[in-house]
């Protein structure tokens, strides 16, 4: 069952990188590629099956933690997906929007590596 676990960590990470990484790209020129869109789901719905792994795992768990870190989540995979929506009809993808997607994300890194 480790395996599992570490297999869904290391798939959480790789949507972590496709938005952050795509963000910091673009930084010159920013934008929500639809990439970025596809790194956040893949993330929520790894970070869903790592929130079921835990206590079949009998590891402890902060869920304040993990609920905060979801609710951010959340919000990146909505705005993610509205950058992705203008993006592919070819609109212009405000900064606002497209930083938004890239802090948050960060911001959800940081929250998962800085609280103890």
């Amino acid at each position: 069952m480790n395996i599992v676990y570490n297999i869904v960590v290391f798939l959480h990470i790789v949507g972590a990188a496709m938005i952050v990484g795509i963000w910091i790209g673009q930084m010159k020129k920013p934008t929500v590629h639809p990439r970025q869109f596809d790194g956040a789901m893949l993330q929520l719905l790894t970070g869903i099956a790592l929130m079921g792994l835990i206590p079949a795992l009998d590891m402890d768990a902060n869920y304040a933690k993990l609920g905060i870190k979801l609710a951010v989540a959340v919000a990146v995979g909505v705005l993610a997906f509205m950058g992705r929506r203008k993006y592919k009809k070819g609109e212009d993808v405000g900064k606002g929007l497209a930083h938004a997607v890239g802090g948050l994300a960060l911001l959800n890194v940081a929250i998962a590596t800085l609280w103890q």
